[in-house]
This record gives C-alpha cells, sequence and structure tokens, in this order.
C-alpha cells in the first residue's frame, strides 16, 4: 500500500515529449521517458491569446511611427492575428495528472526547447 501510494504521488507531475496535439479540441498526447506508447489525450489548460499565429503568413505588427518622410516609412498598422498557445509536436511540457487510478490529466505549459528530454 505505501509503494503504491508513492508511485501515485511520483506520477502527479510528470514531464514528457509532445507526440501529437489536436488545436480544435485543445487536447495533445505526451510521451514520458517510462513509458513505451504516449498518454491518452491530455487537456491543455486554457490560457491568455497573446500568441501569434504562426500559420498565418504574413505576421502583422501593431500600429508603427513614421520616419524619414519617404512614403514607404509612413505611419502604418498591420493586423496580428493572436491564438491560444498550443503545444507544439516535440515540445517539451509539464503535465498534472488528478490522484487517483487512470484519471485525466492536463498540459501545463512548456518547459523547454523541442526535442527529446534530457537527463
Amino acid at each position: 500500500m505505501e509503494r503504491e501510494m508513492e508511485t501515485s504521488l511520483e506520477n502527479l507531475v510528470r514531464v514528457g515529449t509532445v507526440t501529437w496535439a489536436d488545436s480544435v479540441k485543445r487536447v495533445a498526447r505526451v510521451k514520458f521517458k517510462d513509458m513505451d506508447i504516449p498518454s491518452a489525450p491530455l487537456h491543455v489548460l486554457a490560457n491568455r491569446p497573446y500568441i501569434p499565429d504562426y500559420e498565418a503568413k504574413p505576421q502583422r505588427t501593431e500600429l508603427e511611427a513614421g520616419g524619414s518622410g519617404e512614403a514607404a516609412f509612413e505611419r502604418h498598422k498591420h493586423d496580428l492575428l493572436i491564438k491560444p498557445w498550443m503545444p507544439r509536436v516535440n515540445a517539451v511540457v509539464l503535465c498534472l495528472y488528478l490522484p487517483g487510478f487512470n484519471t485525466d490529466g492536463y498540459i501545463l505549459g512548456e518547459i523547454g526547447p523541442l526535442g527529446e528530454i534530457k537527463q
């Protein structure tokens, strides 16, 4: 019983690498070093939408002041497309699981560069 409790507590907070993400459902699968298969879909926590839409081309900026008097440098504005953050495949993320057997898990955020976890 004591070892079960230790294992359960050890698995509440985990670090893993994203293997798949669905931005519409806001879920992603994560592979942990001690598992041969990816997790079930984990919910990505909602956050404020301050991340640019990386797939949109071109990126846009806020109002910029002009300079030098030339038409190409006049005061202008570009639209900036914003969407909520979602982890990309190969991102290293921090995950939180609810206590208990076979419970829901959540991705709290990205904690490292893209690529495999190094230890």
